[in-house]
């Protein structure tokens, strides 16, 4: 029986990110509860004392798996919300309600683009940790109060409460992402960005 050639050697960081995708891919799979130290192990095609290595045991690679997903949505979320100008409020100049598609688009671009990540932060699967959850909310707490600033007085779409108003289009958004990702023949781009559109003029014409 020939003998099985021995795993290549990878720099330290490039092994830890290694073993971090092959996590990510057993979770989106398989769920949390699937994972296990030989089970990454073998899916990286290493040992077990590599694995430790690297995580001290299974809760600091979930741990660490969690934290380096929840940075990358943060970093896309924040490079999908409008930006400040220098009159200090975001997207000024530009007509709330565009505004408003455009950051949706570059929202759904960005699951599209990530969909592993963007199904463990909008659909976290049975059994997710704790502070995943908490950072979800952290994250959307941040979507709102950017969202809010859009719909103070002055603006296209300015509401008597613009919280309520804020937090009600980031559950929307949320729940079109979620529809991409669940079903994305049929609720594609375009379809969701037209269906948006509809809703945010009736709420400016109102």
């Amino acid at each position: 029986m020939a003998r099985l050639a021995p795993p290549a050697r990878l720099p330290r960081l490039q092994r830890r990110e290694q073993l971090l995708d092959v996590t990510r891919e057993i979770v989106d799979e398989a769920g949390f509860h699937a994972v296990s130290i030989d089970r990454v192990a073998r899916a990286a095609g290493i040992s077990r004392p590599i694995v430790y290595e690297h995580f001290s045991d299974l809760a600091g690679l979930l741990g660490a798996l969690l934290e380096r997903e929840g940075r990358r949505a943060i970093a896309q979320v924040e490079a999908a919300l409008p930006a400040r100008e220098a009159s200090g409020q975001p997207g000024a100049g530009t007509p709330v309600t565009e505004v408003l598609i455009e950051t949706l688009g570059a929202f759904l671009d960005a699951v599209a683009s990530d969909p592993v990540t963007w199904r463990l932060m909008l659909m976290p699967p049975e059994g997710a940790p704790t502070f995943l959850r908490t950072g979800i909310e952290q994250t959307r707490a941040t979507v709102v109060a950017r969202l809010t600033e859009l719909l103070a007085p002055g603006g296209a779409l300015t509401s008597p409460d613009p919280p309520m108003l804020a937090t009600s289009i980031q559950v929307l958004a949320v729940h079109w992402a979620r529809l991409m990702l669940l079903d994305p023949a049929r609720f594609d781009r375009p379809r969701i960005l037209a269906g948006a559109r509809w809703a945010i003029d009736r709420l400016a014409a109102g």
